[in-house]
């Protein structure tokens, strides 16, 4: 098939370009920047220019679907969040894709939304106050906490709280009074990301790991696989109450051996640790989009360790914020030793992949001679893909 990427600069999407050319489809993606992440691998045969999906998400669809129609695209496959407008205009959609119903969309996307939702599910959450003006502060009591807005991505609305009087300021930043905010008490344990395909409604693959270690903006340089009980039950539970169709992603933490969760996507997210686990959820969305999806993907093999080199060296840079600290990591991670040990690369794989190394080396040389320059590479990779509030307030009136 030839299949078509939402967006080129996500981890994401350059991980399901590597999965798609190594299955033997013809991948090509879009992308409003110039440089993009899944512009450096054998995998892509072509990148289109396409507007910048925050500013102009409908703007952005269009050139989507002239692209695909000139490309003769089978698949316009969604990795970022213009599966938020792909869901709301499918009905109009001129191009195979594989979202939810924009009602079951709706109902998670945005985090109070989640709340809601999650809460009708029986599923686990932190303890949580809904703050529609300062006010509202006064029912927060315990500390610390996280307050969030609705909409935001990879935590650019998200501040954490030791004390009434850092929840004040926290609140001022996050616009406290012009919209709704969430706060909710941290929870104690390991972070895990819990990663679910459906198909109408079906639960057909799953799987869970642990972030190991933390790169940059909270991101996971290393993690772990791991098999959580229960964990089935209450992804088919969930993607069951919203008769949900294509990828579906939760961050949870592991807090007394049953997961809590705290951040829910809708759409797939970093799937190759899975795949070094034995579950493909790229083959299974492909399964779901093409109408052939079988029996449930049994769990994957507990224990399997993979590596994102790429977020351990802009990790060290804003961690650490020194040169000997960003070579250290650099070195433990591409040679696979210290906490790397035993681990495989899954964003930038280099053996027959050459191409690979371009951003790695490129973040490396930009690190060492200045490490606050991660922050450069950071917002280029999710400023193009992240839906703006403004941007969710338009989808939302047009699929009115």
């Amino acid at each position: 098939m030839r299949i078509l990427l939402s967006e080129g600069s996500g981890l994401t999407s350059r991980q399901v370009a590597g999965r798609l050319g190594a299955l033997g489809h013809q991948v090509e993606i879009l992308s409003s920047t110039r440089i993009c992440l899944s512009r450096f691998t054998r995998h892509v045969q072509a990148v289109h220019d396409v507007p910048r999906f925050g500013q102009d998400p409908f703007g952005w669809l269009a050139a989507a679907e002239r692209i695909a129609a000139e490309r003769k695209v089978d698949l316009l496959f969604p990795t970022q969040e213009q599966v938020t407008v792909l869901s709301a205009r499918q009905p109009q959609l001129r191009v195979p894709t594989i979202v939810p119903p924009f009602r079951s969309l709706a109902r998670v996307q945005d985090k109070i939304s989640a709340f809601h939702t999650l809460e009708a599910a029986a599923i686990s959450q932190p303890q949580t106050t809904l703050i529609s003006s300062a006010e509202d502060l006064r029912d927060v009591t315990a500390f610390p906490v996280f307050l969030k807005r609705p909409v935001s991505t990879a935590s650019s609305g998200v501040r954490r709280a030791r004390g009434a009087d850092e929840l004040a300021v926290a609140a001022r930043e996050l616009g406290v009074g012009r919209s709704e905010l969430i706060a909710q008490v941290q929870v104690s344990g390991p972070l895990a990301m819990v990663q679910a395909v459906a198909d109408h409604g079906r639960l057909i693959a799953h799987h869970a790991c642990l972030r190991v270690r933390e790169g940059v903006g909270g991101g996971a340089s290393l993690k772990q696989s791991i098999v959580l009980p229960g964990l089935d039950a209450m992804l088919a539970r969930l993607v069951g109450l919203l008769d949900w169709h294509g990828g579906l992603s939760m961050d949870v933490i592991i807090g007394d051996g049953r997961p809590v969760v705290i951040d829910v996507n809708p759409r797939m997210v970093e799937p190759a640790n899975a795949l070094a686990a034995g579950v493909d959820l790229v083959a299974a969305m492909l399964d779901a989009a093409t109408g052939m999806s079988g029996p449930e993907r049994p769990a994957g093999t507990a224990g399997l360790r993979t590596r994102q080199t790429l977020l351990a060296i802009l990790g060290a840079a804003e961690h650490q914020g020194s040169r000997r600290a960003v070579l250290r990591e650099a070195i433990d991670a591409i040679r696979a030793r210290g906490d790397y040990a035993r681990s495989t690369e899954e964003l930038t794989p280099v053996a027959g992949d050459p191409l690979s190394a371009i951003p790695v080396m490129a973040a490396l040389g930009a690190s060492l001679i200045r490490p606050s320059l991660w922050r450069r590479f950071h917002a280029g990779a999710v400023g193009p893909y992240a839906v703006t509030p403004e941007a969710w307030a338009e989808i939302l009136a047009a699929a009115a």
